[in-house]
């Protein structure tokens, strides 16, 4: 082959290698964008100020859903555990102050090694959660 033809043929396989790249901007706003939904669906603001009485009923909740809870830091504001149930699902909820008048709980779950992006289990813990809460606010044991 002659050297203009390697050239062109060089120059066919950039044209065809360029077609190929996606706009880095694009894949960052759509990772952005998936990140804040999820955020959202990990995410839950409630009605007060004690912290850790939300950090107690982050555990009992965990605990109701068959959680070993591992870890409690009341200063980091975390709780970890673990539910092995056929399969091993890892929940980490941090608990922190927002304003003077409420806290976030946000909860951020693990199946095997892959974070989970399905909101039914997020669904479930928040849904237990707010029950311990107003149980709770009520002052039932």
């Amino acid at each position: 082959m002659n050297r203009t033809a390697i050239m062109a043929a060089a120059a066919i396989a950039l044209i065809g290698l360029a077609g190929c790249q996606t706009n880095s901007k694009d894949q960052v706003l759509a990772s952005s964008e998936s990140q804040v939904a999820l955020r959202a669906m990990q995410s839950r603001a409630f009605d007060t100020s004690d912290k850790l009485q939300t950090m107690r009923a982050v555990i009992a909740t965990l605990q109701d859903l068959g959680f070993v809870v591992e870890k409690a830091d009341d200063v980091l504001g975390t709780v970890s555990g673990t539910k092995l149930d056929g399969y091993q699902l890892r929940m980490t909820v941090t608990v922190r102050p927002r304003g003077e008048t409420q806290m976030i709980v946000r909860a951020n779950a693990q199946y095997n090694i892959t974070p989970v992006e399905d909101p039914v289990p997020y669904q479930q813990f928040f849904a237990a959660l707010e029950k311990a809460m107003f149980l709770s606010a009520q002052q039932v044991d």
